[in-house]
């Protein structure tokens, strides 16, 4: 049985009703995604299961109703923390999950049931990962980011696409001895997550566990939301990246390699991989995740490939909006300092932070 609640009028709208479905509890939340084409691999049950399993957050889904037909989703998960609060946010860990709304009208009253729901539940405020139709006007943004979208045609004109250096350095890739393959291999997911940890210690900040890859392989992968593509001298492995699709929409979510083969040009191989394949496969479009705005190399990074560029902003509703945003700050030091750390303290330091972060 499902856990969907009773349906309740919004207050500011008399014909629009709310109702919180549990996505842990069976496949009903995912039967209301196909409608909505903005839906992403993050909006799914897979994701939602993936976050609680991994750090316990709790689930509060909600939909709403116009006539009995849903007209928006929202898919929020409380984050509690005795360190940083206890808020809601759309979603932990995820670069973008905007709310899914197929009638632009009841945008008010969205916000109005967040804003009753973060007062009721003592939140500091609801957070919303991204609105690319500029709704929710009222709210206060509390970051901002840039995403980068490939739209799939065909390789060929992908290829024609490509800057000049990328081409460049595919070409090198391939006269390299090296070779990249897409594979749901459990193998696979070991041997991104060693390159995982060294990636995250240069660029100083903790990896996340690896039960969160574990998770992300059970629920994401193997059932086939996701896949990784790993890139290979004769004798080990020296790129791999994990990607979700659902939809017709692919998310390039993780990147990591081994610094000692960067002149062969791995990434560019793995990524072009990746392109060529989803391509191939009928995927409509590419997302590359979010881009800090201060960080131009990764923003020419993915500019090369002939994505198109737009702002991300995350929108906090409630009572504690206008606060800081917390993982926003310069940690110039902590990063310092993480990039001596040995790297079983680094996993450790993951260990203990990420449960208390979104």
């Amino acid at each position: 049985m499902t856990s969907l609640t009773e349906h309740h009028p919004v207050k500011t709208g008399s014909d629009l009703h709310a109702a919180t479905v549990d996505p842990l509890e069976n496949n009903e939340w995912d039967s209301l995604l196909p409608p909505f084409s903005d839906a992403t691999a993050f909006h799914t049950s897979a994701w939602a299961r993936v976050l609680a399993r991994t750090y316990g957050h709790k689930p509060l889904y909600l939909r709403f109703d116009r006539a009995g037909q849903p007209v928006a989703l929202v898919p929020l998960m409380e984050v509690r923390s005795a360190v940083t609060g206890t808020r809601g946010v759309c979603l932990p860990f995820t670069d973008s999950c905007a709310p899914l709304i197929d009638d632009l009208r009841v945008e008010g009253a969205i916000a109005a049931e967040l804003i009753e729901i973060t007062a009721d539940r003592n939140w500091k405020f609801a957070e919303l990962r991204g609105s690319a139709s500029g709704l929710f006007p009222h709210a206060t943004t509390a970051a901002s980011y840039y995403v980068h979208k490939l739209p799939l045609t065909t390789t060929s004109a992908l290829w024609d696409g490509l800057a000049s250096s990328v081409r460049r350095a595919i070409r090198k890739a391939g006269q390299s001895k090296i070779s990249a393959e897409v594979t749901r291999s459990p193998d696979a997911v070991a041997d991104f997550y060693r390159m995982h940890v060294r990636t995250r210690r240069r660029h100083g900040v903790p990896p996340q566990p690896f039960r969160f890859f574990e998770n992300i392989y059970d629920e994401m992968i193997r059932p086939g939301l996701g896949f990784i593509v790993l890139v290979k001298t004769e004798v080990c492995p020296i790129a791999a990246a994990v990607f979700f699709e659902f939809g017709g929409t692919a998310i390039y979510k993780f990147g990591a390699s081994d610094v000692a083969f960067q002149e062969l040009r791995p990434s560019n191989l793995m990524v072009w991989e990746a392109i060529r394949t989803l391509a191939e496969r009928g995927c409509a479009l590419l997302h590359f995740g979010r881009t800090d705005l201060a960080d131009e190399g990764l923003r020419r990074f993915k500019l090369g490939w002939g994505a198109t560029e737009q702002r991300l902003d995350y929108l906090r509703l409630g009572r504690g909006a206008a606060r800081p945003n917390f993982q926003n700050r310069n940690h110039s030091i902590a990063n310092a300092f993480l990039r001596r750390m040995p790297l079983s303290l680094n996993r450790l330091a993951g260990a203990i932070i990420y449960p208390h972060m979104d």
